[in-house]
């Protein structure tokens, strides 16, 4: 029988899942809106579908979260601080109209928790943090605007002689194919996040085999939480990333989409959980600055940066904040 507190574990963890899909679902469908190569709800309906799809590909990423970031067994507490921390920050950036990183912000409150309630920092794998969160965070990025550029730049030099009219045609409809495969994309690494949580608790009240990687009724699950709440929609992010980096034309929406689903999918097989609001940024800004540098908005683009930076230390803030307020409950 299932205890009140890892009831209360599950459900705040189908909260974040949620929360993930529509403060994320910009991620997939923002370029293609703005495009208008599909119309929103079309591409809120496709997003959602992909999203579940990728959800249940792999788990590489959930083994990541569930045993690669602490050496501790943690109390159930500490598990629902991390994931209340988490919750707190994506409403927040949801709220201001900023796309950061929904994963960065469930690792950073797992790692404030786990600190603050062992009161030691020994109970962090911090080799596996540097290696499996850390550099992903600064080179994930980095792969997409370089991908974005590359490929843009290929772009160019095979249709140089196409007519633009028919170009424009052909990558209107290619970008409905490119956002399929980023919506999948996201949901082969970031909806592996809850999972991993869902199973380090299941195996802390001993309901589960870490050895045997994630239940199949907990990957049914989550995808289903993100696949809802990507069908709700992030309308409020979509504008930042849609309109407020560069000016959008379907053969960039396209090539920043596919760029950024290469260098997803190479972190996740990988087993590194990124952040696909930051690659497909990036990618977005590669591919604009191929065509003009001058056309990619660096302020805002320097904003967006901005608050990737500050999310992890924010989120392990917050982490550490709410385990020392629920450890003052006697459970």
């Amino acid at each position: 029988m299932l205890s009140p507190l890892l009831i209360a574990v599950i459900i705040v963890a189908y909260a974040f899942e949620f929360i993930n899909g529509f403060h994320d679902t910009a991620n997939a469908i923002a370029s293609t809106v703005y495009t208008r190569a599909l119309p929103v709800r079309a591409a809120i309906a496709m997003s959602a579908t992909m999203n579940f799809i990728g959800a249940l590909t792999s788990e590489k990423v959930a083994l990541t979260i569930s045993k690669g970031l602490v050496n501790v067994n943690l109390d159930l507490h500490v598990i629902l601080a991390a994931l209340v921390g988490a919750v707190v920050w994506d409403l927040i950036t949801w709220w201001l109209s900023i796309p950061s990183s929904s994963s960065h912000a469930l690792i950073g409150s797992l790692i404030g928790a786990t600190m603050v309630s062992t009161m030691s920092v020994q109970t962090v794998e911090w080799s596996g943090v540097v290696n499996k969160v850390v550099i992903p965070l600064f080179t994930s990025p980095l792969i997409g605007m370089a991908l974005g550029f590359l490929i843009m730049k290929l772009v160019f030099e095979i249709f140089a002689n196409t007519p633009h009219a028919k170009a424009n045609r052909f990558f209107h409809r290619a970008q409905i194919l490119s956002s399929a495969v980023m919506a999948y994309s996201h949901g082969n690494n970031d909806a592996q996040k809850t999972m991993g949580i869902i199973t380090l608790a299941l195996v802390t009240c001993g309901l589960a085999d870490a050895v045997s990687g994630v239940p199949l009724w907990v990957k049914l699950s989550c995808a289903l939480c993100m696949a809802v709440g990507t069908s709700i929609g992030g309308r409020r992010i979509m504008k930042t990333v849609g309109r407020g980096v560069t000016k959008l034309e379907p053969v960039i929406g396209f090539v920043a989409e596919g760029s950024s689903a290469i260098a997803i999918e190479t972190m996740t097989a990988l087993g590194a959980p990124v952040s696909t609001t930051q690659v497909l940024t990036t990618s977005i800004m590669g591919a604009g600055s191929a065509r003009n540098v001058r056309s990619v908005r660096w302020t805002t683009a320097k904003s967006i940066m901005a608050a990737w930076f500050i999310t992890l230390p924010a989120a392990i803030a917050l982490g550490g904040i709410t385990a020392f307020l629920l450890g003052l409950i006697p459970w």
